[in-house]
């Protein structure tokens, strides 16, 4: 048979590196899906069949983020472009590259009120809002795809290319005529060193080599510079907490390395950024200016290679537009190192301080289990050169305090959107990109019951293609929605409503073993070592399903007074697990302030 546009699209996909589409079928993207058929058995390419679309764009979306590759999906026609939505929001509100490629209605139909007909234009214009556009003829469809892949490479953005049924089964487009209104476009991109102008660079280093006690923040835009941050903190003698995205940027057994920032960051960021006098941040958009300095406490500097998102969390003094690795390089030779070593020194204490006490709250008694203990452990054992995901909730508490990332690790979980779901396909992606390594994903029972238990079913299905089956779940079964629950009790002083936290207990362990997968169940805490082992060693892709007790509280690195009030006032109000929560609540505090 002659080749169809559908056809062409795979090739033009190929032509530009690409090798994995994760998405899901329908009607509207059958000839397509025919498509991608044709090219695996050519084998340019390779089609992971998710349970749902938004899977399909969230494994898109990790594509992205394990690899610096863009991430494509694609999903058929209404139903199926809708589901795509939130998994596209996650990769734009973390600036990964992904396409999307969409099905639409017959051309002839388009504005005839169509079974499955959606404006697409309109509702993918937020989300992909650099890039969208409908192919109405098969010469337009050249153009389409490689303006979608360089916008979404360049802008790191998420682009969508919408593509009515029946325009797919055309003929392949030659060459576009060379005549006026016609669009001849090529292939590939490269992403330019960009550094600050001298006299910009010289303006930051007085203001760092005048400040006595610095402190830096660095996001995941400063990947690439994990040696030139190092360098920078030890000439300015200076502690660096991380901003979620960028918790695998720089090993937590640095001693100058004071985690994670934010409500589920740690005391020594909470008081490096309390009581210092001069702040660089480094490649990070972290949005929670409470956790900040306070407006004039510090002078400030910040590098970012988008200019537009300087000075948008912080009234920074000086501004660089630059990449942070190339940005550093230029800077260091500029600053002077501070023979005062006492603000570090108050800094690496502290952080010292804190994993001791953070090992205190790990080991105290909980029913059955406490979570803190089961991430504490496993901490100690990853594998060196590991890739972890964490879903949102709880669990992504946890992952910000108590794994301690070593080099060579990765990691990551929804940032800014911070939506549920994503552990488990992120892990899933991040597996198919890198089949040689050791995979985990760290996931609250809530999102295993809404989307991860379904990715168990594409894990079983597709496992056997990987170089080993090195893929561990770890489910923290809690039988509750445990973030929003402490959210309620901390921020607005109401009791657990039951009816809207209480999840139901479901046998994750066994429901794997079901699927040809390995499960493991814990529910005493002497057999976490043991079976944590058995998990890590399995070659089988396994569910590690910790039974846990959900009123051990995700405490904040510092309580406000609000927040206290808040807290008392749903114990007053009758919470269901009041005597519970003091306990657990006493046992952390008793763990923090006698240590």
């Amino acid at each position: 048979m002659s080749a169809t546009v559908s056809d062409f699209i795979l090739q033009r996909l190929n032509d530009w590196g690409v090798k994995r589409i994760y998405g899901y079928p329908g009607d509207g993207i059958n000839a397509l899906t025919a498509a991608v058929r044709r090219a695996e058995d050519d084998g340019k390419v390779e089609f992971i069949q998710t349970r749902h679309e938004e899977m399909a764009a969230f494994m898109a979306g990790g594509h992205a983020k394990f690899t610096g590759e863009v991430g494509i999906c694609m999903a058929t026609s209404g139903p199926g472009a809708v589901h795509l939505l939130n998994g596209l929001y996650d990769a734009k509100m973390d600036h990964q590259p992904v396409v999307a490629f969409v099905g639409q209605q017959a051309r002839m139909a388009l504005g005839g009120d169509y079974q499955q007909e959606i404006d697409l234009m309109s509702l993918f214009k937020d989300v992909a809002g650099e890039y969208v556009h409908m192919a109405t003829v098969p010469e337009q469809v050249r153009h389409l795809i490689d303006r979608a892949l360089r916008i979404a490479i360049s802008e790191k953005t998420v682009t969508c290319v919408i593509l009515p049924n029946d325009l797919q089964e055309l003929d392949a487009p030659s060459a576009p005529p060379r005549k006026h209104g016609s669009v001849h476009s090529g292939i590939g991109i490269t992403i330019p060193s960009v550094v600050p102008h001298r006299k910009d660079l010289e303006r930051a280093a007085e203001v760092l080599n005048e400040g006595k006690k610095v402190a830096m923040l660095i996001g995941s835009g400063a990947r690439n510079a994990a040696d030139e941050v190092t360098e920078v903190a030890n000439l300015l003698g200076a502690g660096v907490a991380k901003a979620l995205l960028g918790k695998d940027v720089l090993p937590d057994d640095l001693p100058f390395v004071t985690g994670s920032i934010g409500l589920l960051g740690t005391n020594p960021s909470y008081t490096l950024m309390d009581e210092c006098d001069t702040l660089l941040m480094i490649g990070t958009d972290f949005p929670y200016s409470e956790f900040l300095p306070k407006e004039g406490q510090a002078k400030a500097v910040q590098i970012d290679i988008e200019g537009k998102r300087l000075g948008t969390r912080y009234p920074t003094d000086v501004n660089l537009v630059g990449d942070s690795k190339d940005t550093l390089a230029e800077l260091i030779p500029m600053l002077k190192r501070k023979e005062d070593r006492d603000w570090r020194e108050k800094i690496e204490k502290s952080i010292k301080d804190w994993w001791e006490i953070l090992e205190e709250r790990a080991m105290k008694d909980a029913d059955p289990i406490n979570p803190q203990r089961v991430f504490w452990e496993l901490s100690k054992k990853l594998p060196d050169d590991c890739i972890l995901t964490s879903d949102s909730g709880s669990s992504a508490n946890w992952y910000a305090r108590d794994i301690k990332i070593r080099k060579g690790m990765r990691g990551s979980l929804s940032g800014k959107l911070a939506t549920m779901c994503p552990g488990v396909p992120y892990a899933i992606a991040a597996k198919f990109a890198h089949p040689e390594k050791h995979v985990i994903a760290l996931v609250g029972d809530g999102a295993m019951q809404m989307l991860g238990n379904n990715g168990l079913i594409t894990i079983s299905k597709y496992w056997d293609r990987w170089n080993n089956g090195k893929l561990m779940i770890l489910v923290l079964n809690n039988r509750d929605l445990n973030q929003v629950t402490w959210e309620q009790r901390v921020m607005t002083g109401n009791p657990k409503y039951e009816g809207s936290q209480k999840v139901p207990d479901f046998p994750y362990a066994e429901y794997a073993s079901m699927l040809g997968l390995k499960g493991i169940k814990v529910d005493k805490p002497e057999d976490i070592e043991h079976t944590l082992d058995e998990a890590l060693s399995s070659n089988r892709p396994v569910i590690y399903e910790a039974y846990t007790d959900p009123e051990v509280p995700p405490m904040p690195p510092h309580v406000k007074p609000g927040q206290a009030k808040a807290f008392v006032s749903a114990l007053l109000k009758g919470d269901p697990e009041s005597i519970d929560m003091i306990k657990q609540s006493w046992k952390d505090v008793i763990a923090e302030y006698t240590h």
